[in-house]
């Protein structure tokens, strides 16, 4: 790996410091205290041998001849062997004496030196030491208070660590460790030493459950490393990249349309689901999950669920992959129309409702239409929930079927016998019935009969004599009235009532009580522009115009007439076919008037004839 490269690495991730408990600058190289070591320890060896020969295995520039050996001083030579000893280094020593509780080494110097029991990692590993073992130790002092080496196993331990950590960061390999803690940022990582994995490393993708993580044993790269600062930063992430590159080169190569795979459903939303097919991600939409209807794609699937999937399209070079679960089955629709002929009884349940009807599934993939005005014979419905709720299980009858739109209409108003078939038998022309008002309207008032028949009795239909201007003038809703049938068009479901019919038409005689020059009672009832309205007998109503009124009153007639005024009029027209008939209260009191003015003549020319008589007498 070029420097370039491990450079970008470092930028890539987060920075975390971990303390390092080794506060000393970086150590000698290992191999070369181990040379030092092995010429230390030859050197000894060859004083205390007794065997002469031994001298001929090393070189003369490394060793005194025999001659100049016996002119040094012991003091020396005895210096000589420690004089690469130095503190700060990691050593080789050698296990003279073991207690319950420490260890005695040798390491070639004047004193020996002490390694406490707390300082091996585990129990067992003390338990294995036996005597005249090589270990290594880290010579932190030469001598102390009492004269002994001070050593130190946990921190030779820990340079080697950092040593092997050193090689893997510089070599690029793998190296392998255990969570230990969840921390800010991330995860700390036992590697033999303390590391940190920034939670954006740990996975391809966030982790959900991050506690489920501590504890376990996982492979990572070293991106970041500073030994002077005891910084080791790790990364999982780029180890699960590689492996995906490889995975995704072969997964690419092996599909094709119309294939089926195995994948890991990797993540679900609104819209469908993410199916991680090795390496390459595919899409499988909410529509391809099911022939039916889904409300959510988790209704059928969990992150991290294996799944069986259909390729139905694949595009090499944006690397896009669509994916099927429903068409790995039959869609249902092309045996519906053999299945679901026009006519046929069908059970289903509501799925939805609408302001305009109900959907029915039949099964799965296959739902049916009820509109509104199939539902009930009685059109009155307002909504559909006044009917149905979703999961009701309900009959119906196939009205029409188009498979290539896949729609299927249906009736649930079917089930039942058409009451307006049967109408005409139930209710006869002309016979009289008893209803309750539903509805006003400005035109007439629907009077229902029973459930879902209604009849509409127009407004020309509620009285023979009296105008009626509104319904309500003359019902009310919920009323119960009397009426009387008119008209059944089946067909078309309309029926015709009369409320007038009820009662005896009394314009059928009125030429036999009335006759044109007759002088009648009448009542005032109403005042317009043109005249007055008044009522001759019930239901009988004329009218006297402006000009027939008295001349006296004719000028201010409003203020003149009151409402139930009581006079005399003269009928001067009669139409039976028109039903109108016409007064003049200025006739009446012309006929009145000459009347009285011959009685008055008459009796005054009698008692002249009687005067004269009885002068004639005298």
């Amino acid at each position: 790996m070029t420097d370039d490269e491990k450079g970008e690495r470092n930028n890539s991730v987060e920075e975390e410091s971990f303390s390092s408990e080794i506060d000393e600058e970086e150590k000698p190289e290992e191999e070369k205290l181990k040379n030092d070591k092995e010429g230390q320890v030859k050197k000894i060896d060859l004083m205390n041998s007794e065997d002469e020969d031994l001298a001929d295995d090393f070189s003369d520039d490394e060793f005194l001849e025999d001659e100049d050996f016996e002119d040094l001083d012991m003091e020396s030579l005895y210096q000589e062997t420690f004089k690469n000893i130095e503190e700060g280094n990691v050593i080789k020593g050698k296990i003279l004496q073991i207690t319950s509780t420490e260890i005695l080494v040798d390491v070639g110097y004047k004193s020996e030196g002490v390694i406490s029991k707390e300082e091996f990692k585990d129990t067992d590993s003390y338990k294995n030491l036996n005597v005249g073992d090589e270990i290594d130790v880290y010579l932190e002092s030469k001598e102390d208070s009492e004269g002994r080496v001070v050593l130190s196993k946990e921190k030779a331990d820990k340079i080697k660590i950092w040593d092997d950590v050193q090689k893997a960061y510089e070599e690029d390999k793998i190296i392998s460790g255990k969570i230990i803690d969840r921390i800010k940022g991330g995860f700390a990582v036992d590697i033999g030493i303390r590391a940190f994995l920034p939670g954006s490393q740990v996975d391809l993708r966030p982790i959900k459950d991050a506690d489920n993580l501590l504890g376990k044993k996982i492979d990572t790269k070293i991106i970041k490393l500073s030994r002077k600062r005891g910084n080791i930063v790790l990364s999982r992430r780029i180890l699960l990249e590689d492996e995906r590159k490889a995975l995704r080169a072969k997964t690419l190569d092996q599909i094709e349309e119309g294939k089926i795979l195995k994948g890991i459903v990797k993540n679900i939303t609104e819209y469908g689901v993410f199916v991680d097919l090795g390496g390459i991600d595919g899409l499988l939409h909410i529509t391809d999950i099911s022939w039916g209807r889904v409300s959510h794609p988790s209704e059928y699937f969990v992150v991290g669920d294996p799944v069986e999937v259909i390729v139905l399209k694949f595009d090499p070079e944006k690397e896009k992959v669509s994916l099927g679960y429903k068409q790995k089955t039959q869609d249902p629709w092309e045996t519906a129309v053999d299945k679901y002929p026009i006519g046929s009884k069908v059970k289903g349940k509501i799925i939805s409702i609408a302001d305009y009807g109900a959907f029915i599934e039949l099964e799965t993939g296959v739902e049916g239409l009820v509109h509104i005005s199939e539902m009930t014979w009685n059109g009155r419905i307002k909504h559909p929930t006044k009917l149905v709720a979703i999961g009701d299980i309900v009959e119906a009858v196939v009205l029409h079927i188009d498979p290539e739109n896949k729609r299927i209409s249906l009736g649930m108003k079917q089930i039942e016998p058409n009451p307006w078939e049967i109408i005409a038998d139930k209710y006869p022309i002309e016979s009289k019935i008893i209803g309750h008002v539903r509805n006003l309207t400005d035109f007439g008032a629907f009077v229902e009969l029973e459930e879902g028949i209604d009849g509409l009795i127009h407004i020309s239909d509620m009285s023979w004599t009296k105008r009626i201007k509104k319904p309500s003038d003359l019902l009310r809703k919920g009323q119960e009235v009397e009426c009387v049938i008119l008209n059944i068009d089946p067909e078309n479901e309309r029926l015709s009532l009369g409320l007038k019919q009820v009662y005896p038409d009394p314009w059928e005689n009125i030429e036999d009580n009335y006759k044109i020059g007759m002088n009648v009672k009448v009542i005032m009832t109403k005042t317009v522009d043109f005249g007055l309205f008044v009522e001759i007998d019930e239901g009988i109503e004329g009218l006297i115009h402006v000009s027939e009124l008295d001349p006296q009153k004719s000028d201010n007639f409003k203020d003149e007439y009151k409402i139930n005024d009581e006079f005399m009029a003269k009928i001067i027209k009669l139409d039976v076919h028109e039903r109108k008939i016409s007064l003049s209260e200025r006739d009446y009191l012309a006929e009145v008037s000459v009347a009285g003015f011959e009685n008055i003549i008459e009796p005054a020319e009698q008692g002249e004839e009687q005067a004269e008589e009885e002068q004639v007498e005298e």
